[in-house]
C-alpha cells in the first residue's frame, strides 16, 4: 500500500483572481449578477478589466485556496490543476509553490491562456465572480498524478471544475485511485448555479464517491429542492459520511451519520471580503480531520481559518493559520497529532 506523505490534494481550476473595489451601480451596468460566479469568455474578461477601477493580482481558484490554507496550518498539501504556459500560468505557479504546496503538472503549451477571475467586491463585502477558465478546462485525466492521489489521505475536488467534461473523468479516475488506495474523497458544491446545472449528476458521483461534502446553505438546499435548512440536511447525510454545512454568520453544522456539531462562527473585527471563506473553511476542517482532531474541532479550525481570510482583501491567508489557531484553540490543534 501506498505510504501517506499527503494530507490533502485538491484538484481544481488554476486561477488568478483580479480583485477591485466596486459599487452595486457598477454591477448593474455591466449586468452582473451580485454575489455569484459567471463564467465568462476573454473578449469579456478584457472588457471588464478595462472597466474596472484599480485593481489586486492574486493566484486564486477555489481548491488552490484551500491547499495554501492547509499547508498555512502546516498540513501536507499538493495541487492538481491546469495553467498555460504564459505570465499569470508563471504566476500562478510561483504563488502556491512558495506558499508550501507542491504544484507538478505540466503547463500547456497550446490553447487558451491561463484562467483569470475578474472579482468585484462591494462596500457590503460581497464578492461577484466573472471568471474566464482558459486553460483550466483542459485539465483532463492525463494530468492526475497518480502517486500524489494515492498518497493523499483526502483527495479533495472543487465543484467548479464540473463544467468540463474532461475534468469529469479525471475526478471518476482520481475517485478509482484514492478509493483503491483506501484514501477519502472530498467535493465541494462550489455555486448554486453550478448545483442546479448538474443536480442529478451530482447526486450520483456523491452517492457513489465522496465520503466528505463541503456546501452553503444555499448549495445544499438547491441539491435537494429542500425548503429549508433541516430539510437538507436530512438529505445529505444519507449521501456522504460526512458533511460540513456552512451557514456565512450563522457558522456551521458538521453531521456524520447520527452525529451532528453545531460550530459558531469565529468572531470578526470587519468583514471586508467574503472572497475564499468557503475554501478556508475547508481548508481548516481537512486539516483538522488528516491530524487526528474531532470533527468538532475540524469545524472550529475552519471558522478561524474562514474569519481571517475575510478580515482582508484576497482569498489566501496572510498570516500564518498554524498561530492563530495555536493562539485561539491551544498547541493540541495546531500541531500535528
Amino acid at each position: 500500500m501506498t505510504a501517506q506523505t499527503l494530507d490533502v490534494v485538491a484538484i481544481g481550476n488554476a486561477l488568478v483572481d483580479v480583485l477591485a473595489k466596486a459599487e452595486d451601480s457598477f454591477l448593474e451596468t455591466h449586468g452582473i449578477p451580485k454575489g455569484s460566479m459567471t463564467l465568462i469568455d476573454e473578449p469579456r474578461a478584457l472588457q471588464l478589466y478595462d472597466a474596472m477601477g484599480p485593481a489586486v493580482e492574486v493566484s486564486g481558484g477555489s481548491a488552490g485556496n484551500t491547499a495554501t490554507g492547509i499547508a498555512s496550518l502546516g498540513g501536507r498539501a499538493a495541487f492538481l490543476g491546469k495553467v498555460r504556459d504564459d505570465q499569470l500560468g508563471a504566476i500562478f505557479t510561483h504563488d502556491i509553490r512558495a506558499a508550501g504546496v507542491a504544484f507538478d503538472v505540466a503547463h500547456a503549451t497550446t490553447g487558451p491562456a491561463t484562467g483569470r477571475s475578474m472579482i468585484l467586491v462591494t462596500p457590503d463585502a460581497h464578492r461577484s465572480m466573472n471568471t474566464f477558465l482558459g486553460a483550466a478546462v483542459e485539465f483532463g485525466p492525463d494530468d492526475v498524478i497518480e502517486a500524489q492521489v494515492e498518497a493523499a489521505a483526502v483527495t479533495y475536488m472543487e465543484g467548479y471544475l464540473w463544467d468540463s467534461p474532461s475534468a469529469k473523468a479525471a475526478f471518476l479516475k482520481a475517485a478509482r485511485l484514492a478509493h483503491g488506495a483506501g484514501r477519502k474523497i472530498s467535493l465541494t458544491l462550489s455555486d448554486p448555479f453550478l448545483v442546479n446545472r448538474y443536480k442529478d449528476e451530482l447526486k450520483d458521483f456523491m452517492e457513489k464517491h465522496v465520503d466528505i461534502v463541503f456546501a452553503n446553505e444555499e448549495e445544499v438546499c438547491s441539491l435537494y429542492d429542500a425548503a429549508d435548512f433541516d430539510a437538507a440536511l436530512q438529505c445529505v447525510r444519507a449521501h456522504c459520511d460526512v458533511a460540513a454545512l456552512t451557514r456565512s454568520e450563522k457558522g456551521a453544522v458538521i453531521v456524520s451519520g447520527e452525529e451532528v456539531h453545531v460550530v459558531d462562527a469565529a468572531p470578526v473585527k470587519q468583514v471586508v471580503d467574503t472572497t475564499g471563506a468557503g475554501d478556508l473553511f475547508a481548508a481548516g476542517f481537512l486539516y483538522g480531520i488528516t491530524n487526528a482532531q474531532s470533527l468538532y474541532d475540524s469545524g472550529r479550525i475552519g471558522a478561524l481559518a474562514a474569519a481571517e481570510v475575510i478580515s482582508h482583501v484576497g482569498a489566501r491567508p496572510e498570516q500564518t493559520l498554524a498561530d492563530l489557531v495555536a493562539a485561539q484553540l491551544g498547541p493540541a490543534q495546531a500541531k500535528r497529532a
